[in-house]
């Protein structure tokens, strides 16, 4: 088969980075300025729209041309852009090289993928290219000096218009290169089609309700005006704001802090007696209430038709493949608790500040939980919201082969309750309201969310035990009885860094659970991988991997990654951590296989969070159909045991 690779440059006023690629495409003022292109390993040709040349006839027909695979770097932007400009090309026929590259284990980026496969400096992006994308594709300051010009054009320019050229020219050279390397690990084919799944899920987009999120930005105004006029009022300081002024006027009133992060403030707040220095917190918290920018971001990413668009990211949590977020970030929408989400979504879109504020006093953060209620459905449809139950719980223990907890999720499905009652050996059947033994289920739930990666007491402060009312002289009891009663859990992490080890010890593959542990590499470009083979067949990689003692003194994996600073870096692991790596993958691919069943069906899933599917449906789909899809048995996992939980409604909302 013939490949096409592509690069385009554009023009358009919507910012990309807050907007984007959707919204950036239908401004009315979009356009392509440059077509570079390389037919297999032709030369790369450039093709100058903004100066009146026109593309070739025969790359036109190759755009639709079945027989021709098209290649890009991000390629859901070429395939959108040159659609929404007039040319024809199905998404079918295109292949996303950054796709394969996140695949790959490598990080997202032209140029951040140039170098992680280490390509001759030569053929990486121009250092310019921004200077010149910033000169050219987005609308310039009009002055005397420019003759009052809102667009810089190649005539004012032609030096910098020709350096563009180049730059343009040089991104296929990069994605072509880049595409040489991966093709010696090729992406499999359902990963393929679960991009492209993505994309189209992805400009299909979600309707927002545009009056409660206009309701939300006007009401947010006036209450951070309210907030800091009463500030003002109440310390006589010039910028309530202010850290440092604010600390200060704190010390005066007898209460000091070396710091009013979020955390402190609610810890200051804890027994703080009703005076003005209680009140002070309280206005200091809800003005640190970020999240209800993200009706903002709705608003910039929203559509002319009230759709937003490019809210998820295929493999955007690199490593386990799993989706991520994008624009509004729909991964860390804040939670709703308030009981009347009807009557507080119609006081926000009648702008009725006042009415909102008597009957839920703390504005922002009702606003806050407002936030997952301005996705709604098309006119006609429903939602259809559903997840799964415990499927990290469910999938370690079936990985494991953890009989007892399969045995839980096969029958009554209280796994909580049923790890206490391992734990302390006390029936099940007392761990219930009304008994003292009831109070067991909190440490059995805490050991559940935090132990199963060979966490310590420290992940079980992580996820909240001493909030729960746990005392930290009990934590270490609490791990050694959930790892006695977890002995296979534990048995797999230690098989798997075993198994790790050997197989770049012995260049040999390790079979640990229906996991394949393999050392790959190519002589032609000298890339290596510890590659884990999941049961449905997709690996996971681990880039340039080797072994080296740990910061314990400990014989450990190391490879590169993008890790927390994103920064393309050296990475450590141990067993725990490749069991989570592998249980998230496992987990995540439970879910594609959802999606797959789902689009089978017809409905169109509008984005999804985590294991969580959000359906745009017609009114006759239901919840129980939705839960059923997630619950049918997974060719590649016998045994699995998965179930899905949900509702419907005329809004999104955490039910």
């Amino acid at each position: 088969m013939a490949h096409l690779s592509i690069d385009i440059e554009t023009k358009s006023s919507i910012e990309i980075g807050k907007a984007g690629l959707y919204r950036y495409a239908q401004s009315p003022d979009f356009g392509i300025l440059l077509f570079a292109y390389q037919m297999d390993e032709g030369p790369v040709e450039i093709i100058d729209l903004a100066q009146g040349e026109e593309i070739p006839r025969q790359v036109v027909e190759a755009l639709q041309d079945p027989g021709i695979t098209k290649h890009a770097y991000n390629a859901a932007f070429e395939w959108y852009c040159l659609n929404t400009a007039g040319y024809r090309t199905p998404l079918e026929q295109w292949r996303c090289t950054m796709a394969h590259s996140l695949y790959c284990g490598y990080p997202a980026g032209l140029d951040a993928t140039g170098k992680a496969v280490e390509l001759p400096q030569d053929k990486q992006k121009l250092a310019a290219g921004k200077a010149l994308i910033r000169y050219f594709c987005v609308p310039c300051k009009p002055t005397k000096n420019n003759g009052n010009r809102t667009w810089n054009l190649p005539k004012h320019a032609p030096e910098k218009w020709e350096l563009f050229k180049g730059y343009c020219r040089q991104d296929v050279v990069a994605e072509h290169n880049i595409l040489r390397r991966l093709e010696q690990f090729p992406m499999p084919e359902e990963e393929e089609r679960l991009w492209q799944m993505d994309v189209r899920m992805n400009a299909f987009g979600v309707r927002v309700d545009e009056e409660l999120t206009d309701g939300a930005l006007y009401i947010d105004e006036r209450s951070r005006q309210d907030l800091m006029g009463e500030a003002m009022g109440i310390t006589g300081i010039d910028n309530p704001n202010s850290t440092v002024q604010l600390m200060e006027w704190l010390e005066k009133n007898g209460t000091e802090t070396d710091n009013l992060r979020k955390a402190t403030v609610t810890d200051l707040l804890a027994g703080q007696p009703a005076d003005n220095v209680k009140r002070m917190l309280e206005i200091r918290q809800q003005l640190g209430k970020t999240s209800v920018k993200k009706y903002e971001a709705i608003r910039k990413a929203k559509g002319e038709d009230g759709r937003v668009r490019g809210l998820t990211q295929y493999y955007g949590a690199n490593r386990t493949g799993r989706w991520a977020g994008r624009l509004v970030q729909m991964q860390n929408l804040p939670r709703n608790y308030i009981g009347t989400l009807d009557e507080a979504r119609k006081l926000v879109e009648q702008k009725n500040y006042e009415g909102l504020r008597m009957i839920y006093g703390n504005v922002p953060d009702t606003l806050s939980q407002l936030i997952r209620t301005a996705f709604i459905p098309s006119e006609g449809n429903k939602f259809v919201v559903a997840d799964f139950s415990a499927i990290e719980a469910r999938v370690i223990a079936w990985l494991a082969g953890e009989q007892w907890v399969n045995e839980v999720f096969a029958t009554h499905g209280k796994i909580y309750e049923a790890t206490a009652s391992q734990m302390f050996h006390v029936p099940v059947e007392k761990i219930k309201k009304g008994n003292p033994e009831y109070s067991l289920r909190q440490k059995g739930k805490v050991a559940t969310l935090a132990l199963g990666y060979q966490g310590g007491t420290a992940a079980l402060i992580a996820m909240g035990a001493l909030d729960m009312g746990l005392t930290e002289e009990e934590l270490p009891d609490i791990v050694a009885r959930w790892r006695n009663a977890n002995r296979r859990i534990c048995d797999l992490w230690y098989r798997v860094e075993q198994a790790a080890l050997m197989a770049m010890q012995t260049a040999q593959p390790q079979a640990v659970n229906g996991l394949v542990f393999s050392l790959e590499g190519d002589l032609l470009y000298g890339q290596t991988f510890l590659t884990v083979q999941l049961p449905s067949g997709r690996k996971l990689f681990y880039p340039k991997p080797f072994l080296q003692e740990n910061q314990f003194g400990k014989l450990a994996l190391h490879y590169y990654s993008t890790g927390s600073s994103k920064k393309w870096g050296m990475e450590s692991t141990y067993g725990g951590k490749m069991t989570e790596n592998i249980v998230q993958a496992v987990a995540r691919d439970c879910l594609a296989e959802t999606l797959k069943r789902i689009e089978d069906r017809g409905l169109h899933v509008v984005f999804h969070v985590h294991d969580e599917v959000i359906i745009d449906a017609p009114e006759e789909t239901t919840v129980d159909e939705v839960c059923g899809l997630m619950a049918e048995p997974i060719p590649w996992a016998p045994g699995l045991i998965l179930k899905g939980a949900g509702f419907e409604g005329q809004y999104y909302k955490k039910d």
